[in-house]
């Protein structure tokens, strides 16, 4: 018996945990079944006891705002050393609970299990973006060596385009997304074809004259993958997904959110099928310069295992990816050559997808997603 359980009431934010639950088990719990949106002041050290941390007071990094764990504590579960019955607050009475929380562990006897009070926490952008008016894009992009950007470690950036003034964009961030603190200086009034040279990556310095520009002055090679999130990633995934990215330095992920328009067009209006239902879509990106081309295949490997990584967190039935984002890990479309009826393939794949669209007998009726299957893996150049 581990005693481990953790149940959570994301409408009381509360949670019942047993003394043998690690806080790292009691805060995983704790997250997935709030989607983020509460966590519990606790201590840093996912392999420590939840039962005991509580008892002896256990301070973290939530504290200064919430108070130790122990000032959480609502309620236990106590074993009474001599009839073995359970005893919970109101049966303890209030001197011997005063003494529980915070005396340390033993005091009185085990306790079997805890009730805490959750506390809220800002939402995450993965739960803001895609819920913004339609006039709003905010992406973000998370790596170490993030393009454009004069920081060293791993960092965020984010991007924004707002259809309005700015003074009503900053109102509406601070609302709605206050820990971005979008204030002052960075926000930038211009008209639309300016706001597409301060997104297009040119150098700085660049004109809307250079958008004309045919040419890529700045080449380096890369590799790419893509994925759509249906349901906000956990954020103990979060953390961990962040942590293979800060040990790879070339890599970053570019989150761009969807919903809106996209949402509200149905998915068999066009070809496209990427509609309601995903909250927002990944690009994977490695990039290289020329004197590394000689560790290419070890980049590419590398994002491989990372989007394998990731695979139980996004889309599936098939694993969806975006097209234009060119991915040859994905196989090559070979339909037709060397087959009699390229149409039943092509069915396969349409009865496979998660978009509801079909291929028919006749020929394509909304054609969908490919499905994953193999091939070589290749860079690209640009």
């Amino acid at each position: 018996m581990n005693l481990n359980r953790v149940e959570v009431d994301v409408r009381s934010a509360t949670a019942w945990v047993e003394a043998g639950a690690t806080l790292g088990e009691l805060y995983s719990a704790v997250a997935a079944a709030s989607n983020g949106s509460l966590a519990f002041s606790g201590g840093s050290c996912p392999t420590v006891g939840s039962g005991g941390h509580i008892s002896g007071g256990g301070f973290g990094l939530l504290s200064r705002r919430f108070g130790l764990a122990a000032d959480l504590a609502v309620d236990a579960l106590l074993l009474h050393p001599l009839s073995s019955s359970l005893l919970s607050r109101p049966a303890l009475g209030p001197d011997p609970f005063w003494a529980l929380r915070g005396g340390g562990g033993a005091s009185f006897g085990p306790v079997l299990a805890w009730r805490l009070r959750l506390v809220p926490v800002p939402p995450s952008w993965q739960l803001v973006a895609p819920a913004l008016p339609d006039r709003v894009y905010l992406s973000a992009f998370v790596g170490a060596g993030l393009p454009g950007s004069n920081r060293t470690g791993l960092s965020v950036t984010f991007k924004c385009l707002f259809l309005g003034p700015s003074r009503e964009a900053a109102r509406l961030l601070n609302r709605r997304f206050a820990e971005l603190g979008p204030t002052g200086p960075l926000w930038t009034e211009s008209s639309w074809i300016e706001s597409v040279l301060f997104f297009s990556g040119l150098p700085e310095g660049s004109t809307v004259r250079d958008l004309k520009d045919r040419a890529l002055r700045k080449k380096t090679y890369f590799k790419a993958k893509s994925d759509y999130v249906r349901t906000p990633v956990a954020y103990g995934d979060l953390i961990t997904a962040v942590d293979l990215l800060s040990r790879q330095p070339r890599a970053y992920l570019i989150l761009d959110p969807y919903g809106g328009a996209m949402a509200r067009i149905k998915s068999d209006a066009i070809a496209f099928p990427h509609r309601a239902g995903n909250i927002y879509a990944v690009q994977y990106l490695i990039e290289w310069t020329a004197a590394d081309d000689h560790r290419s295949a070890e980049y590419v490997a590398w994002l491989q295992r990372f989007y394998a990584h990731m695979e139980r967190h996004v889309s599936a039935g098939p694993r969806a990816a975006y097209v234009n984002y060119v991915d040859l890990d994905l196989g090559q479309w070979t339909a037709g050559i060397g087959r009699t009826n390229p149409v039943e393939e092509a069915r396969a794949w349409g009865r496979g997808t998660s978009s509801g669209t079909t291929i028919g007998s006749c020929g394509p009726k909304r054609p969908s997603i490919r499905r994953t299957c193999s091939g070589t893996p290749r860079a690209f150049h640009r």
